[in-house]
C-alpha cells in the first residue's frame, strides 16, 4: 500500500520535476504517450491501463501488455485493478463527509470513537491519522506482517496487531507514511455511520456517481475484467503473493478502472461529496506542531510536475502499482494502473502528465548532438551557494557533471546551452554574464540556483575498495524502504554487489567502506546496518541530503 512519498525521493532516479523547453504542444500527444508506454510495458509482459482527461473529458485512453499471462489476454481500458493506497483518498473524503454531517470532527481525539485504544498518554486526533502524523506504528512495517498476510481479519483484529506497538514519535511532531492510521479511520467510519466500511463506500460513493466497475476488493468474488497481479521472481514473472483483502482495508483494499477513477476525480472537482473548503483542506498539505508545512493533506498530496502544481497519490499492493495525478491549472487528469509491482508506473504517469500539459520531461531520445568544441564551451568549475562546487568535463565526445564529494554523471544537450541529467528531473542552463564569464543555472523542480565559474581544479573521482565475498554475501536480501517498495541486494559471487529498487533497473554499487557503497549512475549511496551480533538488520539510502532507512525483510 505504497504512496507517492512526497517529502523524499523513494527511488534512485525519481525526484522533483523541472520545467524544460516547450518542445511539444498538447496537440498530438497520442504518439508520444504510445512510445513511452510501449517501451515500458511490452506486449508479452504484465501491462498497464492509461487514461488522460482534459476538462473532465477523455483525450487519450489505451492499454498495453497483458491482463493475464497464463491465458494470453491482452490488457484493455476496461480491466479492473487493485488500486492500493489510492484507496486512502476515498477514506479521507468519507471522513470529511461525516464531518460535514456533524457526526465527527477531525480534531476529535480518536478515543472518542475507539475508547479502548491505548494512546500511551498522548492525544491522537483524526487529523493525525489523516495526514500520517500520529506516530502510531504502521502495521505493514512490523516484521511479522507477511506472516499473516493471507489471514482474514476483522478491523478490530487488525487493530489488535499494532495497537500495543511503541509509538514512533509524539503526535504531530513528524510526518511518516502510515497504513495503521487509515485502518483506524476505516473503523471510525464504521462506528460513526453504523455501516461497514465496504458498504459505506459502495453506497455513498460508488453508487452515487456511477462507479459501476469499482469494488471493495475480494479474492473470492468473481470480478468481471479483473487484471491478474504479477511480481518478478528469480525465473521471471510469477503470480503475486496472496494477500487477504481484509488486511489493506481502508488503507488499500479498493479496486477500480481508469474510467471510474475519472468519474471520481470529476466528482472531487465538482464538490459532489464535500464542500470546496473541505476539499481545499484535503489537497493543500498540512503542518506539523512546529508550523512546518508538509505536502501531504488528507489522502492526497501536493507535488510539482514540470513547474505545474499537481495533486496526486499512488498505490502499491501485492501484484499492482497505480498512480493518479491531477493538474488543476491545466485541468488535466492522468490515471495509470498496472498489474505488476515490478515497474515504475509513477514515473510513467508523471511523464505522461508532463506531455499532456505541453511540458515534457526530457529523455535521452530528445538529446541533440553537439560538436566537441560546442561541448567544451562550458567546461570548468562552477561555485554555488554553500561552497558547493560542480565540475563540467568533456571526454570522448560526451559531457559530464561532477559535484565534489559525489560521482560523475553524464548530461545530455537539449540545445547549445541547455543540458539535462538522464532522469530528466534536473537540468543546467549555461550562459555568460556581462563580463563574458561563464555561469550556470541549475533547475530542480521550482528551485533555481546560480553557479559562477571558478578556477578550482576538478577532484579525483571517487575510488572503490575491494570487500570480501563473505561480507558481500551477508548483505544479500530484500530491504523495505516503504510498504511494497523494496531494494533488492544481490551479488554475482565475483566481488560485485548490485541494488535494484522496485520498478527500477539493477545497478552495480561500489564499496567505499566495508559497509558503505556508492552508485555511479546517480549521486546516492547505501550503508548497511549491523547489530551487536553482526547480523545485518537493514540499510540506509543516502540521497539528496536525506537518509532513508529500510528494514531487511528477507
Amino acid at each position: 500500500m505504497i504512496s507517492q512519498r512526497f517529502a523524499l525521493a523513494i527511488c534512485f532516479l525519481v525526484s522533483m520535476l523541472l520545467p524544460v523547453p516547450n518542445l511539444f504542444s498538447q496537440e498530438n500527444i497520442e504518439p508520444k504517450i504510445d512510445v513511452l508506454a510501449s517501451e515500458a510495458y511490452k506486449t508479452d509482459e504484465p501491462g498497464v491501463s492509461i487514461l488522460v482527461a482534459k476538462n473532465g473529458k477523455v483525450i487519450y485512453q489505451k492499454a498495453f501488455g497483458k491482463a493475464s499471462l497464463e491465458l494470453d489476454v491482452p490488457m484493455t481500458p476496461n480491466h479492473v485493478f487493485e488500486i492500493g493506497s489510492i484507496t486512502k483518498q476515498f477514506t479521507a473524503i468519507a471522513i470529511l463527509m461525516l464531518q460535514e454531517q456533524g457526526k465527527l470532527k477531525v480534531n476529535d481525539d480518536i478515543t472518542k470513537y475507539i475508547p479502548d485504544y491505548p494512546t500511551k498518554g498522548k492525544t491522537i486526533t483524526i487529523h493525525n491519522l489523516l495526514n500520517h502524523t500520529s506516530g502510531i506504528k504502521s502495521y505493514t512495517n512490523i516484521p511479522s506482517f507477511r506472516q499473516f498476510a493471507a489471514k482474514d481479519m476483522s478491523p478490530k483484529e487488525l487493530i489488535d496487531v499494532f495497537k500495543d506497538e511503541p509509538m514512533d514519535f509524539n503526535p504531530g511532531e513528524q510526518y511518516s507514511y502510515n497504513n495503521s492510521g487509515y485502518i483506524l479511520l476505516g473503523y471510525i467510519i464504521e462506528v460513526v455511520s453504523g455501516m461497514t466500511y465496504e458498504d459505506f463506500v459502495e453506497k455513498n460513493i460508488f453508487e452515487k456517481i456511477g462507479m459501476t466497475n469499482s469494488y471493495y476488493g475480494s479474492k473470492k468474488e468473481l470480478i468481471k475484467n479483473r487484471a491478474l497481479g504479477y511480481q518478478e521472481g528469480e525465473n521471471g514473472y510469477e503470480n503475486a503473493d496472496y494477500l487477504s483483502m481484509t488486511l489493506p482495508y481502508a488503507a488499500g483494499s479498493l479496486m477500480s478502472t481508469t474510467n471510474d477513477l475519472l468519474k471520481w476525480q470529476n466528482a472531487l472537482n465538482n464538490y459532489t461529496f464535500i464542500t470546496k473548503d473541505s476539499y481545499e483542506t484535503a489537497i493543500h498539505g498540512s503542518t506539523l506542531n512546529n508550523g512546518e508545512h508538509i505536502p501531504y493533506g488528507y489522502g492526497l498530496g501536493e507535488n510539482t510536475i514540470s513547474g505545474s502544481p499537481s495533486i496526486q497519490h499512488g498505490g502499491g499492493i501485492f501484484g499492482y502499482t497505480t498512480m493518479g495525478i491531477y493538474l488543476p491549472e491545466e485541468d488535466i487528469f492522468v490515471s495509470a494502473l498496472s498489474n505488476c509491482n515490478c515497474k515504475n508506473v509513477t514515473d510513467l504517469a508523471t511523464r505522461i502528465a508532463a506531455i499532456a500539459i505541453g511540458k515534457p520531461i526530457p529523455s535521452k531520445a530528445d538529446a541533440i548532438t553537439l560538436s566537441e568544441n560546442e561541448l567544451n564551451t562550458w567546461v570548468g568549475a562552477y561555485e554555488f551557494d554553500g561552497n558547493i562546487i560542480r565540475h563540467i568535463t568533456v571526454e570522448n565526445g560526451k559531457i559530464y557533471s561532477l559535484r565534489e564529494g559525489s560521482v560523475k554523471l553524464e548530461i545530455f544537450p537539449l540545445s547549445k546551452t541547455h543540458f539535462f541529467f538522464e532522469s530528466g528531473t534536473t537540468a543546467y542552463k549555461f550562459s555568460k554574464d556581462d563580463n563574458g564569464k561563464k555561469q550556470v543555472i541549475m533547475i530542480n523542480g521550482n528551485n533555481e540556483t546560480l553557479g559562477h565559474e571558478t578556477d578550482k581544479a576538478p577532484p579525483a573521482e571517487k575510488e572503490s575498495i575491494t570487500v570480501s565475498q563473505d561480507i558481500l554475501n551477508t548483505y544479500v536480501g530484500k530491504y523495505e524502504l516503504q510498504p511494497e517498495f523494496i531494494i533488492t541486494i544481490t551479488t554475482n559471487n565475483e566481488g560485485q554487489l548490485f541494488a535494484e529498487a522496485t520498478g527500477q533497473p539493477k545497478f552495480e554499487v561500489f564499496a567505499e567502506a566495508k559497509d558503505r557503497f556508492f552508485l555511479k549512475v546517480v549521486a546516492a549511496s547505501i550503508s548497511f546496518n549491523v547489530d551487536d551480533k553482526g547480523v545485518v538488520t537493514g540499510l540506509t539510502l543516502h540521497q539528496n541530503g536525506a537518509n532513508m532507512p529500510a528494514k531487511k525483510v528477507e
